[in-house]
């Protein structure tokens, strides 16, 4: 019998996020200029921080390239962010490789195409409410939220409770 995503949460120890369509809701504003701007949840920036601060690994792993979305992410804590990727799958196993983390224990949250292969290597291939249907197809857990609007805090959220460690943010032990 499969075990429940709620079983596979418990040997999470790695969260790996795409960026467009994950961790902003994928729109991109042009400035004149060409700048291309997109919009950050703060509430998945603070679940990533909790749970570096927590022992987790976060990892940042997108085919696009961005030095404000690098700023944000490097500012919550994050420094394996892998920007300009043009192969997730050697880039995953590289991470992995280099900090000697079992794919098993790997949450990996995408949202589309780029994304197939390299979910389909990890522990718990997770995605948010809106994205492709190939994503949908093969993941284990589809957040209730949309990219860029609480899909990263609710699978971050969701394995601390399991784990027992997201009670520390809201019993005043991390103010």
């Amino acid at each position: 019998m499969a075990r429940s995503y709620k079983e596979i949460m418990n040997d999470i120890t790695t969260f790996i996020f795409d960026v467009d369509g994950v961790l902003t809701d994928g729109s991109v504003h042009i400035t004149p200029t060409g700048e291309m701007l997109r919009t950050m949840n703060i509430r998945d920036g603070f679940a990533m921080k909790a749970a570096i601060e927590s022992g987790y690994n976060v990892c940042i792993i997108s085919g696009g390239s961005n030095e404000g979305v690098r700023t944000r992410l490097r500012n919550l804590g994050i420094t394996d962010i892998y920007m300009a990727t043009p192969n997730k799958v050697e880039t995953f196993e590289e991470y992995c490789e280099l900090y000697t983390i079992s794919p098993e224990s790997v949450l990996y949250m995408g949202d589309d195409i780029p994304d197939f292969h390299v979910m389909q290597l990890v522990g718990l291939p997770t995605c948010p409410q809106d994205s492709s249907p190939e994503i949908k197809a093969i993941s284990t857990y589809i957040s209730h939220r949309n990219g860029g609007k609480g899909a990263a805090r609710d699978v971050i959220e969701q394995v601390m409770k399991v784990q027992g460690k997201w009670h520390l943010y809201y019993d005043g032990k991390h103010d």
